[in-house]
């Protein structure tokens, strides 16, 4: 594809480049948000549809801000890491008196803080200089076959390798009970006044919950962004009743079908597909919960014809799944026994599932539908997006004949979900339930960003092969809140940086 039109500049006059890098985009994702509470104003003036040269100069105020607390941090960790002699000698001698304490320690070390990012700078279409990140080593993919074929509206999905809930100390807030940090506490605070009044302000909820949500909280947040509960508190208690009767009616009105000639297709292949949903964490493995998946995306074949089940449908049920969960335990949710909770707590996370899904779905149904057609316009759209942030990219997967569809069919299809863990996904979907279209429009900025994340590596790969593998199996297994915080920055930058372009996918 040949060079069109640069992308609309975002650089406010005087600003230095390095501001719109992806690694000072890094900055968002921590104490940035702390130093007063750049986040709401940001977002604030972003929904008010501002010019976005003000947008982005004051996004690059957090940058800023933020850039100045990194290199603070980064000269105390260098001190950190050169120890004296002293220093040395007496570590020496508490690992030869402690041996697997010390391994202990250095291993969980590894798993908490290891946050280092190399980088290597490259050009974008509009002459500004991005940062690409890599946290893990690509291996070599050379010896390892690859199928070619067309990725088809029912082709089996690949299992998702063991994703813990909980993998870093950073991250337990998502799934996990450590104690709060200032800096979270007064955000669970904010939440919670919000959500105390009689009304709840969508916007302002929206706003807070674009940097994440409290686990303790994201339940009834989610609930009320998805729409599925009303802001006034009044009515909840009777709308939750209701929705709740409403879905178990529905279960006695079609689930004994399952067998009828007309539906045990689709039954058949929801059954085959339940165990194959995150096979390898213990809780989705659970015959209890197995049976709740069935009932849920039966239910919801049934009620939507046009579509009907479509693999990858099963996927979107987890996350709500397991936050409604944690609803009503404190424990870590990943070996949790549900049959150790009353009938009636299980039916209401049932039900309320089923009815956030839905609420999900009916936002992108075109995704599947027959022929698929909003996920074939979307990897278009990707591809043409692509295309204009990083053309040397775009480029060498022309060169190799690596055809977008062919890997981004799957983030399309599962919104990501298999290319990251589920505790990834669950802060992902903070942002998506607060931004306007978040699950049909800013994910396509989303997966634009994620595939840019990757540069070092697509452009280590020298034939189609070892691209497609890479694509398939992206090393995101350590990611937690930070690398998802940093994705989501720079497809806000992205988002901004287009949208004032009535045909921005396009050259």
């Amino acid at each position: 594809m040949k060079a069109g039109n640069k992308a609309p500049s975002t650089t406010t006059p005087g600003k230095p480049k390095k501001a719109t890098t992806f690694q000072e985009f890094e900055s968002i994702t921590s104490d940035a948000w702390d130093v007063g509470d750049d986040d709401d104003e940001l977002l604030a003036m972003a929904a008010k549809n501002l010019n976005i040269e003000v947008v982005m100069e004051t996004a690059n105020k957090v940058i800023e801000n933020h850039s100045k607390l990194q290199e603070r941090r980064q000269q105390q960790m260098d001190k950190m890491s050169e120890p004296d002699e002293k220093d040395r000698q007496e570590a020496h001698e508490e690992e030869e008196e402690e041996p697997d304490e010390e391994d202990e320690r250095e291993e969980g070390a590894d798993m908490t803080t290891d946050l280092s990012f190399s980088s290597e700078t490259f050009p974008i279409s509009d002459n500004r200089m991005v940062k690409s990140h890599s946290e893990a080593p690509v291996g070599s993919h050379k010896e390892v076959g690859v199928e070619q074929a067309v990725l088809h509206r029912q082709q089996s999905l690949p299992h998702r390798p063991t994703i813990p809930l909980v993998a870093r100390m950073a991250d337990q807030n998502t799934s996990g009970t450590p104690a709060m940090t200032q800096r979270e506490a007064s955000r669970l605070d904010k939440f919670r006044q919000v959500l105390a009044g009689p009304n709840t302000d969508l916007e302002e909820l929206r706003k807070l919950s674009w940097s994440g949500i409290p686990r303790q909280v994201r339940p009834i947040t989610w609930k009320l962004l998805s729409g599925y509960l009303p802001a006034n508190a009044e009515r909840r208690a009777s709308t939750l009743q209701r929705k709740r009767q409403e879905y178990f009616g529905f279960i006695e009105q079609y689930y004994d079908s399952r067998n009828d000639e007309h539906h045990q297709d689709t039954y058949r292949q929801i059954h085959i597909d339940i165990p194959r949903t995150n096979p390898l964490i213990p809780l989705f493995q659970q015959a209890s919960v197995q049976e709740i998946f069935e009932r849920i995306l039966f239910i919801w074949a049934i009620r939507h014809p046009a579509s009907g089940y479509v693999q990858g449908i099963n996927d979107l049920v987890t996350p709500f799944f397991v936050v409604y969960v944690f609803e009503y335990i404190e424990e870590e949710v990943e070996n949790f026994n549900v049959s150790s909770l009353q009938e009636e707590v299980l039916r209401n996370i049932e039900a309320d599932s089923f009815w956030c899904m839905s609420k999900l779905l009916d936002g992108i149904q075109d995704n599947y539908t027959f022929a698929q057609p909003g996920i074939q316009r979307k990897v278009k759209a990707l591809e043409e997006l692509v295309s204009r942030i990083d053309e040397t990219v775009h480029r060498h997967m022309q060169q190799y004949e690596v055809e977008y569809l062919q890997f981004a069919f799957r983030w399309m299809n599962n919104l990501l979900m298999r290319e990251l863990p589920l505790r990834c996904t669950i802060r992902l979907w903070d942002t998506y339930q607060a931004e306007p279209e978040g699950f049909s429009h800013f994910h396509l900025y989303v997966c634009a960003a994620f595939l840019v994340r990757w540069r070092k590596e697509i452009l280590e790969e020298k034939d189609f092969q070892g691209l497609m593998i890479l694509l398939q199996n992206l090393p995101t297994m350590h990611w937690g809140n930070e690398e998802v915080s940093v994705l989501l920055a720079e497809a806000y930058r992205l988002k901004f940086a287009f949208a004032d372009a009535p045909n921005h996918y396009k050259r």
